[in-house]
């Protein structure tokens, strides 16, 4: 026997440890503060347009997401980026000007993109040429900044119009402070390997190619994320109790732990703590100091959508793309822009056209302003980007507050002190993309590794 099993969060990750718990015959208490589930996944549909108020896609390249999707029936509605048209442009000196073809991030890969690009001087090209011919080093490089990286490779500039606009629509976050080794693992087992980044990548490309059909770059739901939320509500429905309801702590008990929330205390033996890390380490203060230090210190940046719908005919802007990034040395308050109809088909009618625009960062006063006030500033700067002057149809408006986890410089070594913390606290367990990937892949794959861990192996004395 498991003994009983409370989750705390009901975003993805808890979510799917809940339903894999469900599904190893396991009925565990599910806690979620908010009146829905599903956490930062939140889908709408207007006007015929299907309007993700968080995430839009998962990365086809990790698997979780689309075995979980076939599990629960929902791989027919399932639809790729349209890769054919991703053209992503940057803004520089208040232009958009499109990212060279070839580039893998921002690692490029072929040559005469790169030279006939507008994104970049000639002193960065001239330093890509030759980093082909960088050896790798003699011992292993220590944790450093993703900036520090690309800068030792490619230069400042590259930092500043590849590296920082790309992670800052990923994380929100600073490339000065977030870890190669956490945020670009690959790239630095690449460098360690080839010493060349660029070489590395082709390598690698080669050895897919041998591989068979490439893969989309993203993957989703045609009528959105939201459908996996409601499927994955629809099979925990009678196999798992839903609480809404706020843990305020947790306290050690004969059982295990006893989870004190408004509505009451229950004991258990495992505890899922499917939280943000900064909610974690509150609720594990009177546990363990330590780890509710070591997750306390985890930061986050916070997050604003706001999708706006327009007349296709008024727009007066091609959209052939993917959209737009804006790097820190030009932003206002736009931090990115997508042109959703032409990502994703199925998800606007061809007489609309929808603009996904993003704000936020570790400034977290961005998304404190009021919706008048940032619709107005973002409107002004897609007519001074786009040329977009018409009045949207619509306007929908999204924040989320601390939000994304950063892994900045010494995250890996964080981790393993969290782990070493829960090794004394059998029982125990996390989930959240606060810890070994920040995606819905990652999120769903952390919670089925809880499930797993619960299932498989009883808490001492259970």
């Amino acid at each position: 026997m498991t003994g009983r099993v409370a989750i705390v969060g009901g975003g993805i990750s808890g979510l799917s440890a809940a339903y894999y718990l469900a599904k190893a015959g396991v009925r565990p208490v599910l806690y979620e503060r908010e009146p829905r589930l599903g956490g930062v996944i939140l889908t709408e549909r207007l006007e015929g347009c299907v309007l993700e108020a968080g995430p839009d896609s998962f990365l086809a390249a990790k698997p979780q997401a689309l075995e979980l999707i076939r599990e629960l029936g929902l791989e027919s509605g399932v639809i790729a980026s349209n890769d054919h048209l991703r053209v992503t442009y940057v803004v520089k000196n208040g232009r958009l000007v499109p990212l060279p073809d070839g580039l893998m991030l921002m690692v490029p890969t072929r040559l005469r993109p790169m030279i006939l690009s507008r994104l970049l001087g000639w002193p960065t090209k001239l330093r890509m040429g030759w980093e082909w011919f960088r050896r790798p080093r003699a011992a292993p490089a220590p944790d450093r900044s993703v900036a520090e990286f690309i800068r030792d490779h490619y230069g400042q500039e590259a930092v500043d119009y590849l590296a920082e606009p790309l992670l800052a629509g990923v994380y929100g976050g600073d490339p000065e402070r977030l870890s190669v080794g956490s945020v670009l693992t690959r790239f630095a087992e690449l460098e360690a390997q080839y010493g060349s980044l660029t070489r590395g990548v082709l390598a690698e490309r080669k050895r897919a190619r041998r591989a068979g059909r490439p893969q989309p770059l993203f993957q989703t739901l045609k009528d959105g994320l939201g459908q996996l939320v409601a499927a994955l509500e629809a099979a925990i429905a009678g196999r798992c109790e839903v609480r809404h309801s706020e843990v305020e702590r947790l306290e050690p008990s004969a059982s295990g732990y006893r989870l004190l929330a408004r509505d009451g205390h229950l004991d258990a033996a495992h505890v899922v703590l499917a939280c943000p890390a900064y909610e974690a380490g509150r609720l594990v203060g009177a546990l363990d100091s330590g780890l509710a230090g070591a997750l306390g210190e985890i930061p986050y940046s916070s997050s604003l959508t706001l999708s706006l719908v327009y007349d296709r005919a008024a727009l007066g802007h091609p959209l052939d793309g993917f959209g737009f990034l804006v790097p820190k040395r030009e932003r206002r308050t736009l931090v990115a822009c997508t042109w959703v109809g032409t990502k994703f088909s199925h998800r606007v009618p061809a007489n609309l056209a929808v603009l996904r625009c993003f704000a936020g960062g570790m400034d977290h006063r961005v998304i404190e302003e009021d919706d008048a006030t940032l619709i107005a500033q973002v409107r002004e700067e897609l007519r001074r980007l786009m040329g977009v002057t018409a009045e949207p149809r619509l306007a929908r408006i999204a924040r989320w507050p601390r939000s994304m986890a950063q892994y900045t410089v010494g995250h890996a070594a964080r981790l393993a002190g969290i782990q070493a913390a829960l090794e004394r606290l059998p029982g125990l367990h996390l989930a959240g993309n606060a810890y070994t990937g920040i995606g819905i892949s990652d999120c769903i794959r952390m919670g089925r590794q809880a499930a797993g861990r619960i299932a498989g192996k009883p808490a001492a004395g259970q």
